[in-house]
């Protein structure tokens, strides 16, 4: 009672409640958590409490709402001590355990739990609810788990139509997990989740900010139910294991539509599948939001006004090329024009354009897909990726009769688009007459604007990274990751577009139809004012969005 009154008295001091409304509290207490009867009363928020019984105790305060917690470190403690001291762990690190708790003053429960966990123990404040939510959240994982525990062990030599009946059961416990392992992905704003077979589990990983994630294991006899229930999801053929199938579903996830695409990959182990998530939120982000440089973000506008001529994105798999594409259809999209788009496949519906999904095995190529379009008088035309010789050229010639022609390549940079197209085939007199623009990008994490630290470099690091004699003599500060709650203690939250924009002027033009190596045309569009990937990143780095090392990770 000692220390819960000590609280009471931070609480008055830091004018969160009044002493009557402590002593009413304390009446009131029987056995229960000071915080708890306060907020219950309508005294104080959540939020101020716990932040003020933090700083009152020399503890942190935990956001748990935007925490990612360590599967790994919630299962130190059953759920049943959870719920009895009401606190959750949510980090091991160096033999330390770090555990949430609602009521700082309740010493005797941070004994207990150093007692049954062997481990020294630092708490951690938390709001009340939050912890409630996180336990919710874990114990659910951890039963569809143990029933999962029950299954089988040779699973796999059960008839497909007995597995098939185990994974359309909304009441069975394999949908239950897949569910949790769906739902909670889309709230920790994962773009993929992967599950992978290993030899005695099943791994399963978020994809958040372009790094994965360990987020759970599951028992190896759920491998074939798991895989069953996610196929019949996709509409794919659950019998087939020994060649890659691909599909999609759509979900609806805390009142939002949320669409997947799904792709399994035969392993040693078994079927390994890597589901996208696509949320239309994502994709529909303003061209200005994207990352882009303003003296770069004008010239790519400029680009898009023009009645015909390519546009070409370029980049490496998951660079944000269909994000820069949907951006730039959504400022062109109009009433006036007719959009007329190629993908595979079909990742988001866009409202005002015709999107047509490849089908090879129906004979529904990029190219044929193409042809056909072009006699739809189209005025603008996107193609998801130009893969082979017949597509680019009906890119080309579709650039100079008069649409304009949006597309991606896989280059690193922006003027080996030119060098790549020569080598798939094209005539360079086309390309230069054709191409408009080229843009090389990349994603990098943002700094967390909640934790990100300043820091004056050292001269030597700066030329190591990149910056110029000029820049390094007058940079003073730089920022660098450290790690918070809300930014589940990367550093990093969100990400941000590196870009490169090549504009075909008459001397590249030039170096195109002469064949130039794409070193050549770099020096000539860097000497026209273009700006490299790299420095746009060191750029962003030098405002605070990035660090340098991140730049370093994505470019270099």
């Amino acid at each position: 009672m000692k220390n819960v009154k000590a609280f009471g008295k931070a609480l008055i001091r830091a004018g969160i409640i009044t002493s009557e409304q402590l002593k009413e509290a304390l009446s009131e207490l029987d056995g229960g958590s000071l915080p708890k009867v306060l907020a219950d009363k309508g005294f104080a928020s959540e939020t101020d409490i716990a932040r003020t019984l933090a700083e009152a105790a020399g503890l942190e305060y935990v956001d748990l709402s935007s925490y990612e917690i360590d599967p790994n470190a919630a299962t130190f403690l059953s759920e049943e001590v959870m719920r009895k001291y009401n606190v959750i762990p949510i980090k091991m690190e160096k033999k330390k355990l770090t555990v949430a708790v609602s009521d700082p003053s309740n010493i005797f429960a941070i004994d207990d739990l150093k007692i049954i966990t062997g481990i020294e123990v630092e708490p951690v404040v938390a709001n009340e609810s939050d912890i409630i939510n996180a336990i919710n959240q874990y114990s659910r994982i951890d039963k569809e788990v143990e029933e999962l525990a029950s299954l089988e062990e040779e699973s796999e030599e059960l008839p497909v139509t007995t597995i098939a009946e185990e994974a359309e059961s909304e009441e069975a416990p394999i949908v239950k997990l897949v569910n949790v392992i769906l739902s909670e992905a889309v709230r920790s704003r994962s773009a993929d989740i992967h599950i992978e077979p290993q030899d005695r589990d099943i791994r399963v990983r978020y994809r958040i900010d372009g790094v994965l994630h360990d987020v759970m294991r599951s028992p190896k006899s759920a491998q074939m139910v798991m895989s069953t229930r996610i196929k019949i999801m996709a509409n794919l053929d659950i019998a087939e294991k020994r060649l890659p199938q691909d599909g999609r579903f759509s979900l609806v996830i805390d009142g939002k539509p949320v669409d997947f695409r799904v792709a399994t990959l035969p392993t040693i182990h078994g079927e390994k599948i890597v589901l996208r998530i696509l949320e239309k939120e994502s994709i529909m982000i303003p061209l200005e939001e994207l990352g882009f440089l303003p003296d770069t973000l004008e010239k790519y506008k400029k680009s898009l006004t023009k009645p015909y001529g390519a546009i070409f994105v370029c980049g490496p798999t998951g660079s944000g090329k269909t994000t820069t594409l949907y951006a730039a259809l959504n400022v062109v999209n109009s009433v006036e024009k007719n959009i007329i788009t190629v993908e595979d496949p079909v990742e988001y519906r866009l409202a005002g354009c015709n999107q047509v999904q490849v089908n090879p095995k129906a004979g529904l190529t990029f190219a044929s897909a193409l042809r056909s379009i072009l006699r739809n008088d189209p005025d603008i035309v996107m193609i998801g990726e130009i893969r082979d010789k017949e597509t680019a050229l009906i890119a080309v010639e579709s650039a100079l009769t008069g649409h304009l022609v949006l597309s991606t390549l896989h280059t690193n940079d922006a003027p080996s688009a030119i060098t790549r197209l020569t080598e798939m085939g094209i005539e360079p007199f086309l390309t230069a007459s054709a191409i408009d623009c080229v843009i090389a990008q990349r994603l990098a994490r943002r700094l967390c604007n909640k934790c990100k630290e300043v820091y004056k470099p050292d001269k030597d690091f700066l030329k190591s990274a990149g910056y110029c004699d000029e820049d390094i003599e007058r940079i003073e500060t730089l920022y660098k990751a450290k790690g918070c709650d809300y930014c589940s203690n990367t550093g990093y939250r969100g990400r941000t577009g590196i870009f490169e924009l090549m504009l075909m002027s008459e001397e590249i033009k030039a170096l195109t139809i002469e064949r130039a190596s794409s070193e050549e045309i770099t020096k000539v569009a860097r000497k026209q004012g273009m700006t490299s990937l790299k420095e746009a990143g060191l750029r962003k780095a030098l405002a605070g969005e990035t660090s340098v090392e991140e730049v370093l990770r994505v470019v270099v």
